[in-house]
C-alpha cells in the first residue's frame, strides 16, 4: 500500500471539473513532482492528496486511511500558495511559527522538553537558528518558505505537500531551497512539490506526475521527457530547459 493512493478521483467547482478520473500511487520516500499549466487541477489535487477536500467520485487513501478523515493528517507539512504573505503581516517571531508545528503534539497548554528540542532540530536541520527572535515579516521570501518547512519538521511531518514555494524568491534562494528539499528527501521524508520550473522538477524529482484535469503522465522523469506528454497536456509545443544544479 502506498503513502497515498488516488484511485479514479473527480472534483468540481458547481459545474465546472477541475479533476477527472485522476488515479496515481505516492510511495513513502518519493519526491513527486507535479506538473500543468495554470488552472490544471494541480492544487486541487493536492488538497485532496492530503485530505483538505473530499472528491465527489473515486478515492483518496492517506496512510491507509480516507484522506479528508483520516487521524494521521498531523503527519503531513502542507506549505500553500504565498502562505509566507498571510503570516508576514502578523507580529509573530520565527521560533513561534516554528513551535505552532508542536501544537498537536504537546500536553494540554504547556510546552515539554521534547517539544523545545523538536523546535531547536528544526530550526537548526532548514539553517535558520540565527533567524528565531526575528519577525517573520522582516525576512526574505526564501527565508520564510525555510521558516514553514521548519515548522512542517516540528511537527514530526513524514509528508511535505508544497504549492509553488518559490514564487517571487531570488534565484539564489531557490537553488538553496531545492538543496534543502533533496536533502530532506534523502533522509527519508516523502515530498509532494507543485513547481512551474519544469527543469527544476525534472531535476530533482523521482517521480513525474503531469495533469491538465486528466492525467496526462506519470512516471520516472527520464521517461517523461521522452514523451508527448507535456505538449499534450499545455496544448502547444514545450521544451523543458534543465538547470545545471
Amino acid at each position: 500500500m502506498g503513502l497515498i493512493e488516488v484511485q479514479n478521483v473527480s472534483f468540481a467547482y458547481s459545474d465546472r471539473p477541475v479533476v477527472d478520473d485522476v488515479s496515481l500511487t505516492v510511495e513513502a520516500g518519493e519526491f513527486l513532482g507535479l506538473v500543468g499549466p495554470n488552472g490544471s487541477g494541480k492544487t486541487t489535487l493536492l488538497e485532496l492528496m492530503i485530505g483538505l477536500r473530499k472528491p465527489d467520485r473515486g478515492s483518496v487513501r492517506l496512510f491507509g486511511e480516507p484522506a479528508h478523515a483520516s487521524a494521521e493528517r498531523d503527519r503531513v507539512g502542507f506549505v500553500p500558495q504565498n502562505v509566507g504573505d498571510t503570516t508576514g503581516e502578523m507580529p509573530v517571531t520565527v521560533r513561534e511559527v516554528v513551535r505552532m508545528g508542536r501544537y498537536p503534539h504537546r500536553l494540554i497548554g504547556r510546552f515539554r522538553d521534547a517539544d523545545r528540542t523538536a523546535v531547536t532540530d528544526a530550526l537548526r536541520r532548514v539553517d535558520i537558528t540565527d533567524l528565531a527572535d526575528r519577525r517573520v515579516g522582516r525576512l526574505s521570501g526564501g527565508q520564510r518558505q525555510r521558516v514553514f518547512i521548519a515548522r512542517a519538521l516540528a511537527a514530526d511531518a513524514d509528508l511535505l505537500a508544497l504549492d509553488e514555494p518559490t514564487v517571487g524568491v531570488d534565484a539564489e534562494s531557490r537553488e538553496a531551497f531545492y538543496t534543502l528539499l533533496q536533502e530532506l528527501n534523502d533522509e527519508g521524508i516523502t515530498i509532494i512539490l507543485i513547481e512551474h520550473d519544469i527543469g527544476v522538477v525534472t531535476t530533482h524529482a523521482s517521480e513525474i506526475a503531469c495533469l491538465n484535469r486528466e492525467l496526462f503522465f506519470h512516471g520516472d522523469p527520464e521517461a517523461f521527457v521522452e514523451t508527448n506528454a507535456l505538449a499534450d497536456a499545455y496544448g502547444g509545443t514545450q521544451s523543458i530547459v534543465h538547470h545545471d544544479h
